[in-house]
């Protein structure tokens, strides 16, 4: 991948996991490069299908363009975050990442974005001040 490339997409999530918001500061492993639509689904390494993500997130994503909504059981898209508002698919309750949509929902879910160690980390980042970020 360029280097032109991979210091755009880092710039545009603000050093952020464009997923959970954790940023990279605050992270002992070095975030990644996703590609929003796995290239093995045809998706391109361009900057409208890249996002940051944190190791975790990228783990459990995987090549995953979809996943099972928790209420509904539907089959729904993951969120996107070149398509997609993050806040009208998230809110923050504490330390919890809790999906307000089908798909934010799924993508809580098929990400494994709570649990124990994030929530942990997220905790202590709130009692430093630190976080969570604030979305338009």
């Amino acid at each position: 991948m360029e280097g032109e490339l991979v210091a755009e997409v880092w710039q545009r999530a603000g050093h952020r996991c464009e997923y959970c918001q954790l940023p990279q500061d605050h992270s002992r492993l070095t975030f990644e490069i996703d590609h929003i639509i796995a290239q093995k689904h045809g998706g391109k390494t361009i900057a409208s299908n890249l996002a940051l993500s944190c190791f975790y997130c990228n783990r459990f994503k995987g090549p995953n363009i979809a996943g099972r909504d928790p209420r509904s059981s539907k089959i729904v898209s993951l969120y996107h975050p070149r398509r997609h508002k993050w806040s009208r698919h998230y809110c923050w309750n504490g330390p919890v990442l809790v999906g307000c949509t089908p798909n934010g929902r799924a993508t809580v879910a098929v990400l494994n974005i709570n649990d124990a160690e994030a929530i942990a980390t997220r905790e202590a980042l709130i009692a430093a001040g630190l976080f969570p970020p604030v979305h338009g």
